[in-house]
């Protein structure tokens, strides 16, 4: 017969967890299904007691004091980045290509997260690339999805420092896009960081680039953009909306040039849906002269297979000069 002092004392054990498991659970919740071991402790968690969770398969590990009420192979990418901010300490904040990702600004398929300490010095951890600042405040974070990280004006700046100009860009395309562009911001932090490798990249771009008008949608259009810039062609309006003359509905061009009413197309129907009608079809009926002997061009009709032969059909029609040639694996943008 059992002792009945002895399942006394296991219910008792029993239900004194509830409470401390429900705490754990909220916290992850609200954090992505990670937490530090410093915030376990804050909810009645001992250490020994996060040590016997974890080799009961409860907690995972993750980073040294950083753990995950999931299998980390079962962790999105948000509980990734919770998990690295948590990893590097104090003040620690997703910034760079990582904190573009999470902000919308540009994706990202880097294995290393990047986050920012604000101090000289910082632990290394794997999988971490640990950026240190001196003089990033609180004014340059922010909280996006509860994750600590730098407001879009302070990740440009970063972005700045480690991507190429066009993919810089296009991350300015995007964030005004999304309506969080904000010129003032972006100049003050020039201003406190006018040494910043990526200082005179973000002022030649806020001085020659119009913000916002060159947002392309794919790879293949990016592709032309920058044959279309080697060429020495006008620069061309992207994604531009063309309403029709005969009622029908507008078609969206790929690239267009409105005074000499002449577009491009490059991406063709699986981009643009099959019900909308296509700027190579709708164009014959507005009247848009042709290119190298075609109302309009598009990969469907053959005229044109590659950025590269776009362009050209693009040169030969104002008389400029020929992209230069470049290998089969056209270098866009650093990752």
């Amino acid at each position: 017969m059992a002792d009945p002092g002895r399942e006394s004392e296991l219910c008792g054990r029993f239900l004194d967890q509830l409470p401390l498991d429900a705490a754990v659970a909220a916290l992850a919740s609200s954090q992505h299904a990670v937490f530090e071991v410093g915030q376990l402790r804050d909810v009645g968690l001992t250490a020994r007691a996060v040590q016997k969770r974890a080799a009961a398969g409860r907690l995972h590990r993750i980073y040294r004091s950083v753990y995950s009420l999931v299998p980390v192979g079962l962790l999105p990418r948000e509980g990734h980045w919770m998990a690295a901010v948590l990893a590097c300490g104090p003040g620690a904040v997703l910034s760079h290509r990582s904190a573009a990702a999470l902000l919308g600004l540009r994706p990202t398929k880097r294995a290393r997260i990047d986050v920012t300490v604000p101090r000289r010095s910082a632990r290394a951890h794997p999988r971490i690339e640990v950026h240190r600042s001196t003089t990033l405040t609180a004014a340059d974070t922010t909280l996006e999805s509860n994750i600590p990280c730098t407001t879009v004006a302070r990740t440009q700046l970063d972005l700045a420092d480690v991507i190429g100009r066009r993919a810089l860009e296009r991350a300015f395309d995007q964030a005004e896009s999304l309506e969080v562009f904000d010129l003032l911001a972006l100049e003050d932090q020039l201003a406190r960081n006018p040494y910043r490798r990526g200082a005179p990249v973000v002022r030649s771009v806020l001085a020659e680039h119009y913000v916002g008008s060159t947002p392309t949608w794919s790879e293949f259009e990016e592709r032309f953009l920058a044959f279309a810039r080697t060429a020495g062609l006008p620069r061309p309006e992207v994604n531009y909306w063309i309403v029709l003359d005969d009622g029908s509905p507008a078609i969206r061009a790929d690239f267009a040039w409105p005074a000499q009413r002449v577009i491009v197309e490059t991406d063709g129907r699986r981009t643009h849906g099959t019900r909308q009608p296509s700027s190579a079809t709708a164009g014959m009926t507005c009247g848009w002269p042709r290119l190298g002997g075609a109302r309009c061009a598009s990969p469907g009709d053959g005229s044109m297979r590659s950025p590269r032969s776009s362009t050209r059909a693009c040169a030969r029609y104002w008389g400029a000069k020929a992209p230069v040639a470049a290998s089969s694996r056209d270098r866009l943008t650093r990752r």
